[in-house]
């Protein structure tokens, strides 16, 4: 970990932290919430190692870049030309691309909007979602789950924080990473996240008290607000993505989710991956991987077996 080199980069009009080691083609890795460039430490070391030149950096409103204070500077338009504003400071012309979470939403788009800038794209955990020209993605979460559902939850400003500062947050992040039920996360108001999350007896294995003070120190100084941000300014993105309806992902994709995974649980999105749907979508897909026993944080809870997948399929480019 000491290997890893830590700069700061101006770009689009923020300071973005960025991780990086090795040399070689360039790998981009962006991780999603409420997690920083620490998630992918796994795969940075790993594939630096096979010759590749690694770069996690802290998206926008997380750990070490700025965190613009309004809601609307937010949408995955944003996100992508912080990314661009990166690759360009850093003379990159193409890379591969892994997102996980939100970063595997932010990574879709980026191979939307600029798949020049795109060898291959390696996505966990979050499928290609096309945007429906009808219905906007909270919407559609607030149609199949209600008003409780994590994402609905989210989009009030300052509520998910109070109820987030009611506990200790490294107790928070032993709760977010271990957790493991595929069932859709809704959470009455009454009972808020205190009462959902379950704090696990022991750590599972491939999560240290390390890696939680790691978030969790990261998480105090800046508080979760940048990444809330993001859940809030999905109406604005779907606004704003309008001009890329019906385009296809065009650049060659892995997926990869856990079968534990909450995303691989929503109601017909196991059909959609494997029955066709996806590869209407993206025909560019070239492997599907599910993998047993995994949940949501799969990078770090598999991270050999992640690191293996993403080699793999970025070395025949």
């Amino acid at each position: 970990m000491e290997k890893i080199e830590h700069t700061t980069v101006a770009t689009n009009g923020i300071n973005m932290h960025t991780a990086s080691i090795g040399t070689g083609p360039v790998v981009l890795f962006i991780h999603g919430f409420p997690e920083l460039w620490y998630s992918w430490r796994h795969q940075l070391l790993s594939l630096s190692s096979l010759g590749y030149r690694c770069i996690a950096p802290d998206l926008r409103g997380y750990g070490d870049t700025d965190a613009p204070p309004s809601t609307a500077s937010y949408t995955t338009l944003h996100i992508i030309g912080d990314l661009v504003g990166l690759l360009d400071h850093l003379g990159v012309d193409q890379v591969f691309l892994v997102g996980h979470d939100w970063g595997a939403t932010i990574a879709w788009h980026f191979s939307l909007f600029r798949p020049d800038r795109v060898k291959a794209l390696v996505n966990l955990s979050v499928v290609f979602s096309p945007r429906n020209p009808a219905l906007g993605p909270v919407e559609r979460s607030r149609a199949l789950f209600g008003d409780d559902y994590y994402i609905c939850r989210f989009q009030e400003p300052g509520e998910a924080e109070n109820d987030f500062a009611s506990m200790d947050t490294a107790l928070l992040f032993k709760n977010f990473l271990s957790h493991n039920d595929p069932n859709p996360p809704c959470i009455p108001k009454e009972i808020g996240f205190r009462g959902f999350l379950k704090t696990p007896d022991t750590l599972p294995s491939w999560l240290s008290e390390e890696d939680i003070n790691y978030y969790a120190s990261k998480f105090n100084q800046t508080g979760f607000t940048g990444g809330l941000n993001y859940y809030r300014a999905m109406k604005l993105t779907w606004e704003l993505t309008g001009p890329w309806t019906g385009l296809q992902i065009k650049v060659p994709v892995k997926f990869i989710v856990g079968d534990l995974d909450i995303t691989y649980s929503i109601p017909g999105i196991k059909e959609y991956i494997h029955n066709g749907g996806l590869k209407t979508q993206v025909p560019n897909l070239q492997d599907v991987v599910v993998i047993e026993g995994a949940a949501h944080f799969i990078n770090q809870e598999k991270p050999e077996e992640i690191s293996a997948h993403i080699y793999d399929f970025i070395k025949k480019f």
